[in-house]
């Protein structure tokens, strides 16, 4: 039991840092732009040593001016797709980190064997906040792969996810596992609890 809760609290302390990092940095997508190198993360972009901070303007498709008010409304609605994809990705990544947290709490909680918590199991707590972290990395990530692929890759020629991106992908698996060993290590208890009592 405590060779589970302890490989489910370090796969949950490194998957949270992952989080965090991945979250922070600017190496989501690696693209070439005007002749130079750029890459950008979920927070600002960076081109020929410059950081700016991400702005809904910079995948938004060049319009032909055959209407000027359709092709507004276009660019319009473009730019508020492009920044609820931005604010999307953001929000289940900031709420995974939380979730994160607060099932490391549980897992280290765990660990003490208090009378006050008897009809609450703390594994299970912790397994069921690591589980859902791990749901909150997993529609982050997929919401920034399936709009770069369909929207963001077209709009740039020479692009490439890069390592904030794969360090996303990384965390969403040490906080399964982790959230994993938290429930092997509750089935265990319990199994323990039921055996004890008879």
């Amino acid at each position: 039991m405590y060779s589970f809760m302890g490989g489910g609290l370090f796969c949950a302390i490194i998957g949270n840092i992952l989080i965090v990092v991945s979250t922070a940095t600017d190496y989501w997508m690696q693209y070439r732009l005007s002749g130079s190198y750029a890459h950008q993360g979920l927070w600002r972009y960076c081109m020929a040593n410059n950081s700016y901070m991400q702005t809904p303007n910079l995948g938004a498709p060049k319009l032909y001016p055959w209407s000027h008010k359709m092709a507004s409304e276009i660019t319009g609605a473009v730019l508020w797709f492009i920044q609820a994809y931005w604010n999307a990705t953001r929000a289940f990544m900031i709420l995974s980190v939380m979730l994160c947290f607060a099932g490391i709490m549980a897992g280290i909680l765990s660990f003490a064997h208090l009378s006050a918590f008897e009809r609450f199991s703390r594994f299970f707590a912790a397994a069921i906040m690591l589980l859902i972290s791990t749901l909150f990395v997993l529609l982050a990530m997929a919401i920034y792969t399936g709009v770069t692929l369909s929207f963001l890759g077209k709009r740039f020629g020479d692009w490439r996810f890069s390592w904030s991106y794969i360090l996303g992908w990384v965390a969403m698996v040490m906080t399964f596992f982790a959230g994993i060993f938290y429930m092997c290590a509750h089935r265990l208890y319990e199994s323990r609890r039921v055996v004890g009592s008879h």
